[in-house]
């Protein structure tokens, strides 16, 4: 999966109903992020063996930053 597509993916995911209401596109931008940083960060542990990994969350915090 591209970076772009799992941007994308992540955001759709946040837009889940709360309450009845949609979680509106900005707030769902915001939650992705914090989750892409959550995952960065745990990776960042191991950073020598997950460097490509970690490459492939910033360019997919990059895209959801595009959104």
């Amino acid at each position: 999966m591209t970076p772009k597509e799992k941007a994308e993916e992540l955001v759709n995911k946040m837009k889940y109903p709360l309450h009845g209401v949609y979680i509106i596109s900005h707030v769902a931008n915001e939650l992705a992020l914090i989750a892409v940083d959550e995952v960065i960060e745990a990776l960042h542990e191991h950073h020598w063996q997950n460097r490509l990994t970690i490459d492939y969350w910033k360019e997919v915090k990059k895209e959801i930053e595009k959104l």
